[in-house]
């Protein structure tokens, strides 16, 4: 049977991303969209063939360099797709030829990209080209593509394939006027470029070609091996090749709608935690794909992901686009972090672009980790363990800023070090985000905590999260300053997630969650010493931790600086009462507001005005430790004065309206987060995905709309739905035992998934449901809604 490129299952376009037709104005855009990827190696959806304009892009987690960039990048690597497809001659892309048709699809419960492009030469002739693309969920280091050529007229097809070092990442953009528009064929050309990439090796063995290269400051060796195998055998094979590039060239003679299928494999191999051999694994595993094939291959990764999808899926029954979007964002975080590795993270764009360099930032433990923690709890221990790999850069950070113990960056990328730029691009303004958004601390603290209290996972104390909690405490301890008058321990000059405000003393956010991790550190330094003392003296000596330092957090703890609380909204931060109360007046085309006349991002520091949620976020990080009358009072007093300038802002806003009886705005929250960059409505989507935003997402389904929310190791589930919406269906991990859940207005059912002994008692609306193994469990939900009464 031949080979084939075939067709995406279309039995439910709730697992389909669609692009009809080609627009040079938005293909960027589905670049990042239909990134594939498997956590380790990330591919930016551009044509195999290029265009004028694209912006391709090959990630491979935990490669970093810095060499000339202003900061470490997350390098873009070689780029194995590089092919080329002739007909007599004319090469078949969107500039050379017009475009008949186009269509790509991502199917994301395989992970898959297909592709059909119709071309019509200057002669007339029709060229359909085919492709299907994955990267390999059993082997991370493989990629593959299958490319299927069929003419209307009998021609001599040539393919050239290869692997492209040519690489630079984007460094700055020239300051040009607010208003500029770049025509999509040179937009990119106009960026500085930065080189991380020297080529070291390119030969043949056998019918594989090979490309190395080596990052410039970071040393670290990339090795590509790459084969194609074609259905008709070539009349000519060509290898090209040259500084950084190798290639081959294959020429095929094709009769009139006879079909020319190749196949391209690819593994990609690099020396990172200490492998050696690049060029021999990676030809030798390459050798072992080749001989199973790419149908084995592509098949074995569906299983995979057959078997996430059956943790990680969400539907929304009676609203295919919202189940699609949802879907759609989880297959981004599933390729977003490695399984297997302790050593990555997730960036901020994920591997699927260039924006803020691949950096990691406390998006991770506050709107992605919960994703993991309760579907893949594995990889959520996994991204907790990076924590743990750049922990000396933390405590080099700290020694750096004057302050003892650990203090964790903004930006993190390989090493742990602080890697925000200094300023932004055109000079005039100070990123103070670098030196005073020091609660990512906590948020790393928080990360630990919420994850020992989903998983019951002891070891994650004991194997590095307690040296963690005990060296963060240490920083918190010495970073409070003692205010003789006011009689506590004062934060001063330090930013809230906020961000619009800087240089601020007291930030109840920061102030809050350093009080929170303080105590929960020293009480876990207490159930250690009961519990588990040869461990600690371990972690103890270790860090030369000295025996009154526990005391000593419990005491600055308990003398932390309490906010201001006015008829029961929690001040901001100190004289946050005293600024200038700007009103939002104008919303844009998604309803959502528009900066004030004259004011932007650097300059709403004389305002009440936010960004983002600071208070709110805190009620929804910690909302055991807020009354409900709290936290409604303090979402209707903020909510008013945020301008959702981040695209974590609208998840936050969702979960906490429904939390607190306000659900009116919740399905537009929702629209504006799931749908953040399938409708580019930030309008930079081309720059990466908004991963965060996706994380979030997952939340507001799960926590918000589901109502599901751990508060003081107890789950509870206080759902709401919107009117058009039937159900929802998700799956939870708890305490080692998945939990497949479904709500409707009317009833929740509840499936206790294995054989566990114990049972698991969840409170619904307040009042407790016992869960037995093997059985279902449907609850009325004939109260009222635990939030309404409030609203």
């Amino acid at each position: 049977m031949r080979a084939s490129c075939g067709r995406p299952d279309s039995s439910g376009t709730d697992w389909l991303v669609t692009e009809s037709g080609f627009d040079p104005t938005t293909a960027d855009v589905f670049e990042t969209l239909f990134t594939v990827g498997n956590g380790r190696i990330g591919t930016r959806g551009v044509l195999e063939e290029g265009r004028l304009g694209d912006r391709s892009g090959v990630f491979i987690n935990g490669v970093f360099d810095h060499h000339d960039a202003q900061v470490r990048d997350l390098v873009n690597a070689p780029d194995w797709l590089d092919l080329a497809v002739f007909v007599d001659g004319t090469r078949m892309d969107v500039q050379s030829c017009a475009v008949v048709e186009h269509e790509r699809t991502l199917d994301f419960r395989g992970g898959v990209l297909h592709r059909r492009t119709v071309f019509e030469d200057d002669r007339g002739r029709r060229t359909t080209l085919r492709t299907v693309r994955f990267a390999s969920l059993v082997d991370p280091d493989l990629c593959g593509v299958r490319v299927e050529i069929t003419t209307d007229s009998s021609a001599l097809v040539t393919v050239e394939s290869g692997i492209d070092g040519r690489r630079t990442n984007l460094e700055l953009l020239p300051v040009y006027p607010a208003d500029t528009v770049f025509d999509p064929a040179t937009a990119w050309q106009k960026w500085s470029q930065s080189r991380h990439l020297d080529p070291v090796a390119r030969g043949e063995d056998g019918d594989a070609l090979y490309l190395e290269v080596r990052t410039l400051e970071t040393d670290i060796t990339i090795g590509y091996a790459a084969s194609v195998c074609a259905t008709i055998p070539p009349v000519r094979r060509t290898v090209r090749r040259g500084s950084d590039r190798i290639a081959e060239q294959l020429d095929i003679q094709a009769a009139a709608g006879e079909a020319v299928v190749l196949d391209k494999l690819v593994v990609i191999g690099t020396s990172r935690r200490g492998r050696t051999a690049v060029r021999a694994d990676a030809l030798a595993r390459l050798a072992g794909h080749r001989r199973s094939g790419f149908d084995a291959g592509l098949a074995a990764s569906r299983e995979v992901w057959d078997n996430r999808w059956a943790d990680c899926d969400v539907q929304i029954v009676g609203d295919a686009d919202a189940t699609r979007a949802v879907r759609f964002g989880i297959y981004h975080l599933l390729i977003a972090a490695d399984e297997t590795d302790p050593t990555v993270n997730i960036g901020a764009k994920s591997l699927s672009g260039e924006g803020y360099r691949g950096h990691v930032f406390w998006d991770t433990e506050v709107m992605m980790l919960p994703f993991f923690l309760f579907t893949r709890p594995r990889t959520a221990r996994n991204l907790l363990e990076y924590r743990h790999h750049t922990l000396d850069g933390a405590r080099q950070l700290a020694r750096e800023t004057g302050t003892a113990g650990a203090r964790y960056p903004w930006e993190s990328a390989d090493t742990g070090r602080e890697e925000c730029p200094v300023q932004t691009p055109d000079g005039l303004n100070r990123f103070w985000t670098r030196d005073q958004e020091i609660h990512v601390s906590a948020d790393v603290a928080y990360g630990i905590l919420t994850y020992l209290e989903a998983t019951g996972d002891e070891s994650v104390l004991l194997d590095f999260g307690a040296e963690i909690l005990f060296e963060t405490s240490r920083f918190w301890a010495d970073r409070a300053e003692w205010d003789e008058v006011a009689g506590r321990f004062a934060l001063r000059t330090v930013m809230g997630p906020d961000e619009f405000h800087s240089h601020v003393d007291n930030n109840a956010f920061t102030n809050h969650l350093a009080r929170w991790h303080l105590q929960r550190a020293a009480e876990v330094y207490d159930e250690l010493a009961a519990r588990h003392p040869a461990a600690l003296a371990e972690i103890v000596t270790k860090i030369g931790l000295l025996p009154r330092e526990p005391l000593c957090w419990r005491q600055v703890a308990d003398g932390i600086a309490e906010p201001r609380v006015v008829g029961g909204v929690v001040e901001q931060f100190d004289g946050y009462f005293e600024r200038r109360d700007v009103p939002i007046t104008e919303w844009d085309g998604n309803d959502m507001p528009k900066y004030p006349d004259g004011l932007h991002h650097f300059n709403c520091e004389d305002t009440m005005l936010l960004k983002q949620p600071d208070v709110v976020m805190l009620m929804h990080m910690l909302p055991g430790e807020f009354d409900r009358a709290v936290k409604l009072a303090n979402f209707e007093f903020y909510e008013k004065r945020t301008l959702h300038k981040s695209s974590l802002s609208p998840a936050i806003h969702a979960i906490m309206g429904i939390e607190v009886g306000d659900a009116r705005r919740a399905v537009q929250y929702f629209t504006r987060s799931a749908f953040v960059d399938l409708h580019d409505n930030q309008g930079n989507t081309r720059d990466g995905m908004h991963i965060a935003s996706a994380g979030g997402t997952w939340q507001i389904v799960v926590h918000g709309f589901g109502g599901f929310r751990v508060i003081d190791g107890q789950m509870h589930v206080d759902p709401w739905l919107p009117e058009g919406w039937q159900q929802i269906r998700f799956r939870l991990y708890w305490q080692g035992s998945p939990i497949a859940v479904a709500i409707g207005h009317a009833a929740a059912t509840f499936d206790l998934i294995g054989d566990r002994v114990e049972p698991v008692t969840i409170l619904v609306r307040g009042e407790p449901v016992v869960l037995t193994a093997g059985g279902t469990t449907v609850v009325q939900l004939d109260k009222e809604w635990a939030g309404a009464r409030n609203g």
